[in-house]
Protein backbone atom coordinates (compact mmCIF):
# COMPACT_ATOMS: atom_id res chain seq x y z
CA UNK A 1 0.00 0.00 0.00
CA UNK A 2 2.86 2.34 0.82
CA UNK A 3 4.51 1.68 -2.57
CA UNK A 4 1.28 2.31 -4.40
CA UNK A 5 0.62 5.50 -2.51
CA UNK A 6 4.14 6.64 -3.35
CA UNK A 7 3.42 6.12 -7.05
CA UNK A 8 0.16 8.04 -6.88
CA UNK A 9 1.84 10.91 -5.04
CA UNK A 10 4.68 10.93 -7.61
CA UNK A 11 7.29 10.01 -5.01
CA UNK A 12 8.15 6.93 -7.10
CA UNK A 13 9.10 7.29 -10.77
CA UNK A 14 9.32 3.58 -11.74
CA UNK A 15 7.10 0.71 -10.58
CA UNK A 16 8.05 -2.92 -11.27
CA UNK A 17 5.07 -5.22 -10.81
CA UNK A 18 3.10 -8.18 -12.14
CA UNK A 19 0.13 -8.05 -14.50
CA UNK A 20 -2.08 -7.29 -11.49
CA UNK A 21 -2.27 -3.70 -12.75
CA UNK A 22 -4.49 -4.87 -15.64
CA UNK A 23 -7.42 -4.96 -13.19
CA UNK A 24 -8.09 -1.29 -13.79
CA UNK A 25 -5.74 0.94 -11.82
CA UNK A 26 -5.81 4.59 -12.82
CA UNK A 27 -2.51 6.50 -12.57
CA UNK A 28 -2.80 9.63 -14.77
CA UNK A 29 0.82 10.68 -14.15
CA UNK A 30 2.21 7.43 -15.69
CA UNK A 31 3.01 7.84 -19.37
CA UNK A 32 5.26 4.87 -20.20
CA UNK A 33 4.59 1.13 -19.95
CA UNK A 34 7.06 -1.67 -20.68
CA UNK A 35 5.63 -5.21 -20.86
CA UNK A 36 8.12 -8.06 -20.64
CA UNK A 37 7.39 -11.27 -22.61
CA UNK A 38 4.32 -9.78 -24.22
CA UNK A 39 4.32 -12.75 -26.61
CA UNK A 40 3.10 -14.98 -23.77
CA UNK A 41 0.02 -12.90 -23.00
CA UNK A 42 -3.46 -12.92 -24.45
CA UNK A 43 -4.81 -10.21 -26.70
CA UNK A 44 -7.45 -9.01 -24.25
CA UNK A 45 -4.85 -8.96 -21.47
CA UNK A 46 -2.46 -6.87 -23.56
CA UNK A 47 -5.28 -4.45 -24.36
CA UNK A 48 -6.09 -4.04 -20.68
CA UNK A 49 -2.44 -3.49 -19.77
CA UNK A 50 -1.97 -0.92 -22.50
CA UNK A 51 -4.91 1.01 -21.11
CA UNK A 52 -3.05 1.71 -17.87
CA UNK A 53 -1.11 4.54 -19.53
CA UNK A 54 -2.36 7.49 -21.52
CA UNK A 55 -5.00 8.31 -18.93
CA UNK A 56 -4.37 12.05 -18.98
CA UNK A 57 -3.63 14.78 -21.49
CA UNK A 58 0.02 13.79 -21.90
CA UNK A 59 1.26 11.52 -24.70
CA UNK A 60 1.86 7.93 -23.57
CA UNK A 61 3.97 5.03 -24.83
CA UNK A 62 3.57 1.26 -24.45
CA UNK A 63 6.42 -1.08 -25.37
CA UNK A 64 5.74 -4.81 -25.89
CA UNK A 65 8.91 -6.85 -25.44
CA UNK A 66 9.93 -10.48 -26.04
CA UNK A 67 13.17 -12.43 -25.68
CA UNK A 68 15.96 -11.14 -27.91
CA UNK A 69 17.03 -14.68 -28.88
CA UNK A 70 13.50 -15.93 -29.46
CA UNK A 71 10.93 -15.64 -32.21
CA UNK A 72 7.26 -15.11 -31.31
CA UNK A 73 4.87 -17.80 -32.46
CA UNK A 74 2.55 -17.06 -35.37
CA UNK A 75 -0.37 -16.61 -32.97
CA UNK A 76 1.65 -14.25 -30.75
CA UNK A 77 2.61 -12.17 -33.78
CA UNK A 78 -1.04 -11.88 -34.75
CA UNK A 79 -1.89 -10.66 -31.24
CA UNK A 80 0.84 -8.04 -31.33
CA UNK A 81 -0.21 -6.95 -34.83
CA UNK A 82 -3.76 -6.48 -33.57
CA UNK A 83 -2.58 -4.39 -30.62
CA UNK A 84 -0.54 -2.23 -33.00
CA UNK A 85 -3.41 -1.85 -35.46
CA UNK A 86 -6.26 -1.05 -33.07
CA UNK A 87 -5.15 2.04 -31.18
CA UNK A 88 -8.07 4.41 -31.64
CA UNK A 89 -10.48 5.34 -28.87
CA UNK A 90 -13.19 2.70 -28.40
CA UNK A 91 -11.17 -0.09 -30.08
CA UNK A 92 -12.18 -2.60 -27.39
CA UNK A 93 -14.90 -4.21 -29.49
CA UNK A 94 -12.59 -4.69 -32.45
CA UNK A 95 -9.96 -6.16 -30.12
CA UNK A 96 -12.55 -8.58 -28.72
CA UNK A 97 -13.65 -9.58 -32.23
CA UNK A 98 -10.07 -10.23 -33.33
CA UNK A 99 -9.45 -12.19 -30.12
CA UNK A 100 -12.43 -14.40 -30.96
CA UNK A 101 -11.07 -14.95 -34.46
CA UNK A 102 -7.65 -15.91 -33.14
CA UNK A 103 -8.75 -18.16 -30.27
CA UNK A 104 -11.97 -19.48 -31.74
CA UNK A 105 -15.33 -19.81 -29.99
CA UNK A 106 -14.20 -22.74 -27.85
CA UNK A 107 -16.61 -25.64 -27.32
CA UNK A 108 -19.87 -23.72 -27.10
CA UNK A 109 -21.09 -25.45 -30.27
CA UNK A 110 -18.91 -28.55 -29.98
CA UNK A 111 -19.03 -31.81 -28.07
CA UNK A 112 -17.13 -30.55 -25.02
CA UNK A 113 -18.82 -28.01 -22.77
CA UNK A 114 -18.26 -26.71 -19.25
CA UNK A 115 -19.91 -24.83 -16.40
CA UNK A 116 -23.67 -24.36 -16.40
CA UNK A 117 -23.87 -25.40 -20.05
CA UNK A 118 -22.36 -28.78 -19.22
CA UNK A 119 -24.87 -29.26 -16.40
CA UNK A 120 -28.00 -28.61 -18.45
CA UNK A 121 -26.92 -28.92 -22.07
CA UNK A 122 -26.79 -26.34 -24.83
CA UNK A 123 -30.44 -26.26 -25.88
CA UNK A 124 -31.67 -26.25 -22.29
CA UNK A 125 -29.28 -23.41 -21.51
CA UNK A 126 -30.59 -21.32 -24.42
CA UNK A 127 -34.21 -22.06 -23.51
CA UNK A 128 -33.62 -21.05 -19.91
CA UNK A 129 -32.11 -17.73 -21.02
CA UNK A 130 -34.96 -17.08 -23.43
CA UNK A 131 -37.59 -17.87 -20.81
CA UNK A 132 -35.86 -15.58 -18.30
CA UNK A 133 -35.74 -12.79 -20.88
CA UNK A 134 -39.48 -13.11 -21.65
CA UNK A 135 -40.41 -13.13 -17.97
CA UNK A 136 -38.27 -10.10 -17.21
CA UNK A 137 -39.80 -8.21 -20.14
CA UNK A 138 -43.27 -9.04 -18.81
CA UNK A 139 -42.32 -7.78 -15.35
CA UNK A 140 -42.28 -11.23 -13.70
CA UNK A 141 -39.68 -10.93 -10.93
CA UNK A 142 -39.71 -14.70 -10.39
CA UNK A 143 -37.78 -15.29 -13.61
CA UNK A 144 -34.76 -16.58 -11.76
CA UNK A 145 -36.69 -19.48 -10.23
CA UNK A 146 -37.48 -21.22 -13.49
CA UNK A 147 -34.54 -23.61 -13.27
CA UNK A 148 -36.08 -25.63 -10.50
CA UNK A 149 -36.87 -29.20 -11.41
CA UNK A 150 -35.07 -29.16 -14.75
CA UNK A 151 -32.28 -31.51 -15.70
CA UNK A 152 -29.93 -31.93 -18.62
CA UNK A 153 -28.61 -35.07 -20.28
CA UNK A 154 -25.37 -36.78 -21.15
CA UNK A 155 -25.51 -36.05 -24.87
CA UNK A 156 -23.76 -32.70 -24.63
CA UNK A 157 -26.86 -31.10 -26.12
CA UNK A 158 -29.45 -30.87 -23.37
CA UNK A 159 -33.19 -30.98 -23.05
CA UNK A 160 -35.78 -29.27 -25.18
CA UNK A 161 -37.20 -26.95 -22.55
CA UNK A 162 -40.92 -26.87 -21.89
CA UNK A 163 -42.40 -24.57 -19.26
CA UNK A 164 -44.62 -27.34 -17.87
CA UNK A 165 -42.97 -30.65 -18.74
CA UNK A 166 -39.52 -31.96 -19.43
CA UNK A 167 -38.10 -35.40 -20.13
CA UNK A 168 -34.38 -35.70 -19.35
CA UNK A 169 -32.69 -38.12 -21.76
CA UNK A 170 -29.44 -39.77 -20.66
CA UNK A 171 -28.41 -41.98 -23.58
CA UNK A 172 -24.71 -42.67 -24.06
CA UNK A 173 -24.16 -41.38 -27.56
CA UNK A 174 -22.22 -38.52 -29.15
CA UNK A 175 -24.86 -35.99 -30.21
CA UNK A 176 -23.47 -32.76 -31.63
CA UNK A 177 -22.79 -30.94 -34.90
CA UNK A 178 -19.07 -31.11 -35.76
CA UNK A 179 -17.43 -28.13 -37.43
CA UNK A 180 -16.27 -30.47 -40.19
CA UNK A 181 -19.95 -30.80 -41.19
CA UNK A 182 -21.01 -27.16 -40.70
CA UNK A 183 -18.00 -24.86 -40.48
CA UNK A 184 -19.87 -21.66 -39.61
CA UNK A 185 -20.57 -21.22 -35.90
CA UNK A 186 -23.60 -19.06 -36.68
CA UNK A 187 -25.04 -21.72 -38.99
CA UNK A 188 -24.45 -24.45 -36.40
CA UNK A 189 -26.28 -22.33 -33.86
CA UNK A 190 -29.28 -22.04 -36.20
CA UNK A 191 -29.25 -25.78 -36.77
CA UNK A 192 -29.13 -26.52 -33.03
CA UNK A 193 -32.16 -24.29 -32.57
CA UNK A 194 -33.96 -25.93 -35.51
CA UNK A 195 -33.26 -29.40 -34.13
CA UNK A 196 -34.41 -28.39 -30.65
CA UNK A 197 -37.87 -27.73 -32.12
CA UNK A 198 -38.36 -31.33 -33.30
CA UNK A 199 -41.40 -32.93 -31.69
CA UNK A 200 -42.32 -35.94 -33.88
CA UNK A 201 -41.30 -38.07 -36.84
CA UNK A 202 -42.59 -35.51 -39.34
CA UNK A 203 -40.42 -32.78 -37.81
CA UNK A 204 -37.51 -35.23 -37.81
CA UNK A 205 -37.88 -35.92 -41.54
CA UNK A 206 -38.22 -32.23 -42.40
CA UNK A 207 -35.06 -31.26 -40.51
CA UNK A 208 -33.08 -34.25 -41.80
CA UNK A 209 -34.04 -33.45 -45.41
CA UNK A 210 -33.09 -29.81 -44.87
CA UNK A 211 -29.66 -30.78 -43.54
CA UNK A 212 -29.02 -33.13 -46.46
CA UNK A 213 -30.03 -30.47 -49.00
CA UNK A 214 -27.81 -27.79 -47.45
CA UNK A 215 -24.80 -29.66 -46.08
CA UNK A 216 -24.86 -33.21 -47.43
CA UNK A 217 -25.31 -36.49 -45.60
CA UNK A 218 -25.13 -35.93 -41.80
CA UNK A 219 -22.46 -37.78 -39.80
CA UNK A 220 -23.45 -40.19 -37.03
CA UNK A 221 -23.19 -37.56 -34.30
CA UNK A 222 -25.75 -35.35 -36.07
CA UNK A 223 -28.11 -38.28 -36.62
CA UNK A 224 -27.83 -39.04 -32.91
CA UNK A 225 -28.70 -35.43 -32.17
CA UNK A 226 -31.82 -35.73 -34.33
CA UNK A 227 -32.72 -38.99 -32.63
CA UNK A 228 -32.39 -37.46 -29.15
CA UNK A 229 -34.66 -34.57 -30.13
CA UNK A 230 -37.42 -36.76 -31.55
CA UNK A 231 -37.08 -39.24 -28.65
CA UNK A 232 -37.76 -36.44 -26.18
CA UNK A 233 -40.81 -35.28 -28.10
CA UNK A 234 -42.21 -38.81 -28.45
CA UNK A 235 -41.51 -39.59 -24.78
CA UNK A 236 -43.43 -36.54 -23.56
CA UNK A 237 -46.41 -37.43 -25.74
CA UNK A 238 -46.46 -40.98 -24.34
CA UNK A 239 -46.21 -40.17 -20.64
CA UNK A 240 -42.51 -40.97 -20.23
CA UNK A 241 -40.86 -38.78 -17.60
CA UNK A 242 -37.19 -39.76 -17.87
CA UNK A 243 -34.95 -41.97 -20.00
CA UNK A 244 -31.70 -43.34 -18.56
CA UNK A 245 -29.14 -45.73 -20.02
CA UNK A 246 -26.95 -47.84 -17.77
CA UNK A 247 -24.70 -50.19 -19.70
CA UNK A 248 -26.74 -52.17 -22.21
CA UNK A 249 -30.09 -51.32 -20.58
CA UNK A 250 -32.20 -48.25 -21.24
CA UNK A 251 -35.02 -47.54 -18.76
CA UNK A 252 -38.02 -45.39 -19.67
CA UNK A 253 -39.49 -44.18 -16.37
CA UNK A 254 -43.20 -43.39 -16.21
CA UNK A 255 -46.07 -43.26 -13.72
CA UNK A 256 -47.97 -46.10 -15.39
CA UNK A 257 -47.31 -48.66 -18.12
CA UNK A 258 -49.42 -49.81 -21.02
CA UNK A 259 -48.08 -53.35 -20.71
CA UNK A 260 -49.68 -54.77 -23.87
CA UNK A 261 -48.46 -51.90 -26.02
CA UNK A 262 -44.97 -52.11 -24.51
CA UNK A 263 -44.60 -55.80 -25.32
CA UNK A 264 -45.92 -55.34 -28.85
CA UNK A 265 -43.59 -52.39 -29.46
CA UNK A 266 -40.67 -54.44 -28.13
CA UNK A 267 -41.12 -57.00 -30.93
CA UNK A 268 -39.50 -54.53 -33.36
CA UNK A 269 -36.20 -54.58 -31.44
CA UNK A 270 -33.33 -57.02 -31.76
CA UNK A 271 -33.07 -57.01 -27.96
CA UNK A 272 -35.85 -57.46 -25.43
CA UNK A 273 -38.23 -55.44 -23.27
CA UNK A 274 -39.03 -55.93 -19.58
CA UNK A 275 -41.52 -54.16 -17.33
CA UNK A 276 -40.27 -52.78 -14.04
CA UNK A 277 -42.72 -52.31 -11.15
CA UNK A 278 -40.43 -52.54 -8.12
CA UNK A 279 -39.10 -49.14 -7.08
CA UNK A 280 -39.64 -46.66 -9.91
CA UNK A 281 -42.08 -47.85 -12.55
CA UNK A 282 -40.55 -48.13 -15.97
CA UNK A 283 -39.99 -50.00 -19.21
CA UNK A 284 -36.55 -51.55 -19.60
CA UNK A 285 -35.11 -51.98 -23.09
CA UNK A 286 -32.30 -54.53 -23.12
CA UNK A 287 -30.19 -53.69 -26.17
CA UNK A 288 -29.31 -56.43 -28.60
CA UNK A 289 -25.77 -57.00 -29.86
CA UNK A 290 -24.70 -54.00 -31.91
CA UNK A 291 -28.04 -52.25 -31.41
CA UNK A 292 -27.73 -48.47 -31.20
CA UNK A 293 -29.46 -47.12 -28.06
CA UNK A 294 -30.91 -43.97 -29.64
CA UNK A 295 -32.27 -45.85 -32.65
CA UNK A 296 -33.74 -48.58 -30.44
CA UNK A 297 -35.51 -46.12 -28.12
CA UNK A 298 -36.84 -44.08 -31.04
CA UNK A 299 -38.17 -47.19 -32.76
CA UNK A 300 -39.79 -48.41 -29.55
CA UNK A 301 -41.46 -45.08 -28.75
CA UNK A 302 -42.73 -44.76 -32.28
CA UNK A 303 -44.77 -47.93 -31.72
CA UNK A 304 -45.55 -47.58 -28.06
CA UNK A 305 -49.03 -46.20 -27.34
CA UNK A 306 -49.79 -43.47 -24.82
CA UNK A 307 -49.39 -44.77 -21.27
CA UNK A 308 -52.64 -45.83 -19.62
Amino acid sequence: LGVWRGLLEQKIDILVCTTIIETGVDVPNCNTLVIERADLMGLAQLHQLRGRVGRSGRRAYAYFMWKADGVPTELAEKRLDAIRAFTEFGAGFRIASRDLQLRGAGSVLGRSQSGHMSAVGYNMYVKMLETARRRLESGDTAAGSMAGGMAGDATGVGAVYDDERNCPVDIKVDAYIPDTYISSGAERLKCYKRISEIRDATDYSDVADELVDRYGEPPRSVLNLLDIAVIRGLALSRGIGEIVQVGGRVTLYCDSINAESALVAGDCLSGSVALQYRGRTGIVIVLGKGEQPAEAVKLFLDRYGRAA
